[in-house]
């Protein structure tokens, strides 16, 4: 799985011409799910998302979790996120997880957070979509879960 992860004051996500999903100050957080991903790996990889001080308190230091800060998500699939584009010019998309099963993946996580009390807003899953932002910083990171089994979880 990888996770890029954007501070943000302000994000929204549009499907045609309806918005589907909005937030304030938080995090966008675009999802990919990799072929060789398993389910086990999925709480402690949102549980590092959760942990990460990456808002600042009030010296102007990244102290501050999502929780400290009273941040909100804005949680989107996007399967390029999982693709090989290390191999010619075209990506590649047999690395991606097959689309049932990225979704089972993708509602889980969405539901984990909520369920740890977030407001999660969302895009709609397989579809195409617009994603409008104001990156705080800018302040864009990258999570993947290969490199949070390799810590241990």
């Amino acid at each position: 799985m990888k996770l890029l992860i954007q501070r943000v004051l302000s994000a929204s996500v549009s499907v045609g011409e309806e918005v589907v999903g909005r937030i304030g100050k938080g995090i966008l957080c675009y999802f990919g799910v990799e072929r060789t991903d398993e389910s086990d790996i999925l709480h402690p990889f949102l549980d590092k998302l959760l942990k990460l001080r990456i808002f600042e308190d009030g010296e102007g230091k990244m102290n501050l979790n999502l929780s400290d800060a009273g941040g909100e998500i804005l949680f989107v699939s996007q399967f390029t996120l999982a693709s090989d584009i290390y191999k010619g010019n075209r990506p590649g998309f047999e690395t991606c997880k097959a689309p049932k099963e990225a979704e089972e993946i993708y509602n889980s996580a969405v539901n984990y957070l909520r369920e740890k009390g977030y407001k999660v807003e969302t895009g709609l899953f397989g579809r195409a979509m617009l994603v409008t932002s104001v990156n705080d910083g800018p302040c864009t990171f990258l999570l993947e879960s290969q490199k949070v089994k390799s810590i241990g979880r």
